[in-house]
């Protein structure tokens, strides 16, 4: 397939525009767990929510000359930094620059909040369940080759350890996942404050103020220091380079 003559990025700010509901069928073919996503239906609701607090949730989409969606973005503008929940392209799109368009246009966004950069977090592959691997290879993606994309667009994993409080086996944090930022800046390291508080406001959408805030400060007691080295995005913290005896999820 040829590439596409134009790729336009927009950001989507009707309910009812019908490039949602385009969106959140990419999603839904593009992730091999899409029920650890925001569900499509719940699209309509953040556009015409539009802020929630200190939270500024973004939607964007990738078109073609014709209109017909290739991609798309979620993320969120919170109060220090940025968090990117999910970006997607039709597999029949990948390859073309529709992740790189979509992704300039958002760190635009970002830099004109006058926030320091966007965070994210992405599964790693040697720690990814066989039966997750297995199903990720049905949607025709692969855990190791995201996080090359990722480190590309300029993304760094966090040296910290990360995971979602709740998602994983019967409930309990899912551990297969590293935080990442990208610096506006291109720094090598990242605060401890700005990570903590950015994950306190993203997570108390669906943990709750109280909840978000024992998690953010959880995590930032874990780091045990003020600032936290970036590594490339193929890389994994130093916690889980370490025997599984030696380590523990609180």
């Amino acid at each position: 397939m040829s590439a596409p003559v134009h790729i336009r990025v927009r950001r989507v700010t009707d309910s009812s525009d019908p490039a949602l509901a385009a969106f959140g069928q990419i999603q839904e073919r593009s992730y091999y767990a899409p029920d650890m996503l925001i569900p499509p239906a719940a699209f309509p609701h953040m556009v015409a929510a539009g802020r929630r607090g200190e939270r500024r949730d973004r939607i964007l989409v990738a078109e073609d000359g014709h209109g017909r969606v290739l991609g798309g973005t979620v993320y969120h503008l919170l109060p220090e930094a940025a968090f990117s929940s999910f970006l997607a392209v039709s597999p029949e799109w990948r390859g073309q620059g529709v992740s790189r368009a979509l992704h300039a246009v958002r760190l635009h966004e970002v830099r004109d909040s006058g926030l320091g950069g966007l965070f994210a977090d992405s599964v790693f592959a040697g720690r990814q369940p066989a039966e997750d691997r297995e199903a990720e290879a049905r949607t025709g993606t692969d855990a190791v080759i995201r996080r090359r994309a990722l480190h590309a667009l300029g993304y760094r994993t966090v040296d910290v350890p990360y995971w979602q409080p709740v998602g994983g086996p019967d409930g309990g944090p899912l551990a297969d996942l590293d935080l990442l930022y990208q610096p506006l800046d291109g720094a090598g390291t990242v605060q401890t404050a700005l990570a903590a508080s950015t994950l306190r406001h993203y997570w108390s959408t669906w943990l709750g103020a109280s909840r978000a805030r024992q998690e953010a400060e959880a995590l930032a007691e874990r780091a045990g220091t003020y600032t936290l080295r970036l590594l490339p995005a193929v890389e994994t913290p130093g916690y889980w380079q370490v025997p599984d005896t030696q380590r523990h999820l609180r």
